[in-house]
């Protein structure tokens, strides 16, 4: 493939050429990014569409995990295979233990859905990278900083939502009144840093991943590649592990009583 060149990216040309250029056009409409002032282009809107060619995924996986698990006969009797039940069942089920193992059961059984949804979204966007000629939103910036700015908004939604206002912002404050001064801005630097250590690390590490991938396969493309995709389904488990802990622990720390 071309560089900066995939299969979404030929799917908007194809569109853009039947629409009577209507994408390009809608494009310079919105003006120059916010970080190089850079007018945006059709490449530009290929992160946002393989992030919502990944959505659409989730959305049918999840149609399909819920037909099966709703037969009774079916969802009772495990499966002797490797199917998209049992894939889904033990990987929700991982995540959703380690949750327990880092808030109480009742916290962990309120927010689940959420961490399950960022772990869902990452893992699937990650596998990406491993399919040839493929996008891969996480290794744009503005995905992963989109993604982490939801974490940060939910967590400290939730936060003050479980705790109170009063108590949340307490916390920020630390365990004195006379270190106030001194303990909140430390505590303010560190929780505006989380959305951006989220971003930055997942992005990185990905993007990296699939420039590697893409350069080996790009000379050799037999046999050879094979040992960097071992490495990249390595990166692919481990940064989804890294996103989900990190959402899981943020929003733990936001939820934590103060007896706690």
């Amino acid at each position: 493939m071309p560089s900066h060149t995939s299969w979404i990216t030929l799917a908007l040309r194809w569109i853009n050429e039947h629409t009577g250029r209507t994408l390009e056009h809608n494009s310079a409409l919105l003006g120059t990014s916010v970080v190089g002032h850079e007018h945006p282009h059709l490449e530009s809107w290929e992160p946002i569409a393989t992030s919502l060619f990944v959505a659409i995924v989730l959305v049918l996986v999840g149609f399909r995990v819920k037909s099966r698990m709703g037969k009774v006969d079916e969802a009772i009797v495990p499966e002797d295979t490797l199917t998209l039940r049992t894939f889904m069942e033990a990987f929700l089920g991982y995540f959703y233990d380690l949750s327990k193992s880092v808030m109480d059961p009742r916290r962990a059984k309120k927010y689940f859905p959420f961490i399950a949804v960022s772990a869902c979204f990452v893992f699937f966007s990650n596998v990406l990278a491993l399919v040839p000629g493929m996008g891969v939103a996480t290794s744009h910036l503005g995905i992963t900083l989109g993604s982490a700015a939801v974490v940060f908004i939910y967590f400290n939604v939730v936060g003050i939502a479980e705790v109170g206002p009063g108590h949340y912002f307490k916390h920020l404050m630390g365990p004195s009144p006379y270190l106030a001064p001194l303990i909140f801005p430390i505590e303010v630097i560190s929780l505006l840093v989380r959305p951006v250590t989220l971003a930055v690390r997942l992005m990185v590490n990905m993007a990296v991943d699939h420039l590697l991938l893409a350069t080996v396969m790009g000379l050799i493309a037999v046999i050879v590649p094979l040992p960097v995709m071992l490495l990249g389904c390595l990166v692919i488990v481990i940064q989804t592990l890294v996103f989900t802990l990190l959402t899981t622990i943020y929003i733990g720390l936001a939820t934590e009583h103060e007896e706690h």
